[in-house]
């Protein structure tokens, strides 16, 4: 079926046609009659589907017809999780709209300069993206008219949920026009989007698609399991070796270890880069442009990657540490496996990983196949350890040091492995006892990437020692557990609190869960 049997025009079907799309995917063939036809719709669908057309071609379709109301604010409203997510959404209604006369797109997300946005917001818009945290922002200051709008979408709502942006989302929906028309789009219809949605929604009508690629049918999931740090250090420098592999994300649980590991591959002589929230919106568009070029093959990330990212030339994703989510799993695998092209997911699971691996299992329905690289078997039994669901493998020994080192707290050895000790990206980590770069963490075998427990959070107070499992606080070179304060020897301690107001100042670090059962301290996205 073609795009012009979906009544869409003929600007908008040549632009599709000049993008290379010839037939709708199945969620843009249920969802577009809907939209076009004045419902509110709340639609499932996974990443890959072509979800962003689904609700941007017929808004575009809208768009082709005048204005009746005055001024010149959006008539159309996307709210996204990300800034990622909302770039990607602009570059879609600006590629689907370009034939369209007097067309213009707006994106307003944090870490952008306020200057810059209210030079956008001054002239007249079609298409506002935004991600709720700066456009609350906005709305406060006055800056945003919404008299004409006429449409609103909440993109990946199920991620703002987790985000802590419900509030926001609601604060902004009781602002906009009561006769517009929402949609809503999920990878999940049920629990609290199905609140969400009978507060916002007007009898929508439910659309959910179980087409091969959202299934990831078309994506190869594999399971290796790991040891240790080292062993997943080996194990990704031979994945990545594999001349398949054309270009790779993969995911780390914290934003320090994309820095190390991206440092790490760059050493090595890789094109890798990192890209986490902590970075400049400026330099994550230029590595997110550089990516899409081809320039870097090997992109290190956190979860804030897994929404947003569409580039097809990603032939691979490896799972560094496994999300704390069994939702991010999906999304970070969907980065893989676009525009109907096949991919391949391998994710490392270590003995202390298990139940997250359950988690994601069940929530996906199959057990990922395991395979093994001969050569870097995992010493653990897996099966034991699944039993365990996180326990303590083989009597609670731990698996000797594939090099031979020590792993004795406080011994001055790093958990690296020695091609790499002294490369200056990282600091000196020999027996000297001297530091990381990036704190100090030479402790003998406290794990300088992630927390060690595979919960994502960066939370390193509570968390044993490589070498010490006696259940004590892990002695981190000189940090050792006399209750000093976590982060006692490193140049960042913690992050201050976002001031009043300012909805994109940095996040207290602390010890609170990066999600769970807080409210949004200030930033467009946690990763």
């Amino acid at each position: 079926m073609p795009f012009a049997a979906l009544n869409l025009s003929q600007p908008i079907c040549k632009a599709l046609l000049d993008a290379g799309y010839q037939a709708p995917t199945p969620i843009q063939a249920a969802a577009i009659p809907e939209i076009l036809a004045g419902h509110d719709i709340m639609a499932s669908a996974q990443t890959g589907t072509g979800k962003t057309a689904a609700f941007m071609l017929p808004a575009l379709q809208k768009l082709s017809i005048p204005s009746t109301g005055q001024g010149k604010g959006p008539r159309v409203l996307v709210l996204t999780p990300t800034r990622e997510l909302a770039m990607q959404v602009t570059d879609a209604a600006q590629k689907y709209g370009r034939n369209l006369p007097r067309f213009r797109a707006v994106s307003i997300v944090g870490g952008m300069p306020y200057h810059a946005q209210n030079r956008l917001l001054a002239s007249p818009m079609e298409v506002l993206v935004a991600t709720p945290g700066r456009l609350m922002d906005q709305m406060d200051s006055g800056r945003l008219n919404f008299s004409r709008l006429e449409m609103l979408v909440l993109d990946e709502a199920d991620r703002m949920l987790d985000m802590g942006f419900i509030e926001d989302v609601e604060a902004i929906a009781a602002q906009l026009p009561k006769g517009r028309q929402t949609l809503l789009f999920s990878a999940t219809l049920e629990g609290r989007i199905a609140s969400l949605a009978k507060n916002l929604l007007n009898e929508p009508k439910q659309i959910q698609i179980s087409s091969r690629e959202a299934k990831h049918e078309n994506i190869a999931q594999r399971l290796i399991y790991a040891d240790d740090l080292d062993h997943k250090l080996k194990l990704l420098d031979h994945l990545i070796g594999d001349a398949e592999v054309k270009q790779v994300i993969v995911f780390t649980a914290t934003k320090r270890d994309a820095d190390d590991l991206a440092g790490r591959l760059i050493g090595q002589g890789q094109p890798a880069a990192a890209l986490h929230g902590d970075m400049p919106q400026r330099q994550r568009n230029r590595t997110l442009d550089q990516l899409k070029r081809g320039r870097v093959r090997v992109l290190v990330a956190t979860d804030v990657a897994a929404r947003g990212i569409d580039v097809s030339t990603i032939t691979h994703v490896i799972n560094f540490d496994l999300p704390k989510f069994a939702e991010d799993y999906v999304h970070r695998i969907g980065r893989t496996g676009r525009a109907g092209l096949s991919g391949t997911a391998i994710s490392f699971a270590g003995s202390k990983e298990m139940l997250l691996l359950k988690r994601i299992e069940r929530f996906t329905g199959h057990p990922i196949e395991a395979i093994t690289v001969p050569g870097l078997e995992a010493r653990f039994d897996p099966r034991k350890a699944r039993h365990n669901a996180g326990g303590r493998p083989n009597g609670g020994k731990r698996p000797a040091p594939r090099d031979g080192r020590s792993r004795t707290p406080g011994n001055g050895n790093s958990a690296f492995p020695r091609s790499f000790e002294s490369r200056g990206n990282f600091g000196n980590r020999n027996s000297e006892g001297r530091t990381f770069a990036n704190g100090n963490r030479a402790d003998g075998g406290g794990r300088p990437f992630g927390n060690g427990n595979g919960n994502g959070n960066g939370n390193e107070q509570n968390r044993t020692s490589h070498g010490n499992r006696s259940g004590q606080p892990a002695s981190f070179g000189n940090r050792a557990a006399t209750g000093q304060p976590p982060y006692a020897n490193r140049s960042e301690q913690r992050r201050p609190a976002a001031p009043s107001g300012n909805r994109d100042g940095n996040r207290a670090n602390g010890n609170q869960q990066p999600f769970a059962g807080r409210r949004r301290t200030g930033n467009d996205d946690w990763s």
